[in-house]
């Protein structure tokens, strides 16, 4: 079944050349060059995914961390400042024991989409340990996955995992396409607002897509459908969700259709909506500018979430 993305190609780039051709003759120039342009770039996301798709097949396995070593008996080692002591103090650079909360920012979980895998995060991950975030993880869900509700429930164990491993009350999520929508669930039907306390989310259906009909036999595609059931829990109430989304759409998404369905419109939710004009749907992950949003959104939640620890402590 690891061979799917490859199968599914084809239909993807039958979609990916002829929506964009059909509705560029109808647009005025410059439109019709942006539509164009994304589409060459979708292309050689394409490409490129696919040949990066086999390292991302394994399920990731967490870096492990060294554990503190015991304190030594003042007696029984040379003083402080002696060079024999300072030998052993740890080097410049050395990754930060854990726990670490307090101490580095909140851990980020990465969901990939529909038939995928861990590989899609690949520029996203180097552009968050390059700017500071130490624990950056992501999650495989199994491509013969035929419930939403499932991938949920898998998130739900991995999220308990990575708090009592890092020590942090609550992570991060980014999530692609389904990725989102799975994470989604997780907040509002499973209760994971406690853990969760940014979801963003990169070109996902939140109002359900009609894209590719002939998919439809796959249940997973069927409940992305607009009028599915689990499209229709999450329009259900969610009061007092303490959990913050920030959902990033785009007009040149092929795959959502409607393009707006990738917004959140919930009146329960603390939902931003980003546009962002000519990304394609496989490029959002890559996307320099969409990963510079993504993480001035993380870091502007942890401001807001600090002022408020001062002023409730005041």
């Amino acid at each position: 079944m690891q061979a799917l993305p490859f199968l599914s190609a084809p239909l993807l780039f039958a979609r990916l050349l002829a929506a964009p051709l059909q509705g560029a003759r109808r647009l005025p120039a410059r439109a019709s060059s942006l539509i164009l342009r994304s589409t060459v770039v979708e292309l050689a996301v394409l490409a490129g995914h696919l040949l990066l798709y086999p390292t991302g097949i394994s399920q990731e396995r967490p870096v492990p961390h060294p554990a503190p070593a015991p304190a030594p008996h003042p007696a029984a080692g040379p003083p402080d400042g002696h060079p024999a002591r300072e030998a052993r103090q740890p080097a410049p650079g050395t990754p930060s024991l854990l726990p670490t909360e307090g101490r580095a920012h909140p851990p980020v979980l990465l969901l990939h989409g529909f038939i995928d895998n861990r590989s899609v995060f690949l520029l996203l991950r180097r552009s968050l340990h390059r700017h500071g975030w130490r624990h950056v993880e992501a999650l495989n869900y199994s491509p013969l996955t035929c419930d939403l509700r499932k991938a949920a429930e898998l998130l739900n164990r991995h999220v308990e995992e990575v708090c009592a491993r890092t020590g942090h009350r609550r992570v991060d999520i980014v999530g692609h396409s389904l990725g989102g929508l799975i994470a989604r669930y997780y907040v509002q039907r499973l209760g994971g607002d406690a853990r969760v306390r940014v979801v963003v989310t990169l070109g996902t259906p939140h109002s359900g897509t009609r894209v590719a009909p002939l998919m439809s036999a796959h249940p997973i595609v069927r409940q992305m459908r607009p009028d599915s059931e689990v499209i229709a829990e999450l329009s259900r109430p969610a009061p007092n969700c303490r959990t913050q989304f920030v959902a990033f759409w785009s007009d040149e998404d092929q795959v959502m259709v409607p393009a707006t369905t990738a917004r959140i419109d919930h009146p329960d939710l603390l939902a931003h909506n980003v546009h962002v004009a000519g990304v394609g749907h496989l490029a959002l992950p890559v996307n320099g500018v969409v990963a510079a949003g993504i993480r001035e959104a993380l870091t502007s939640a942890e401001a807001a979430e600090g002022a408020a620890d001062v002023i409730s402590v005041a």
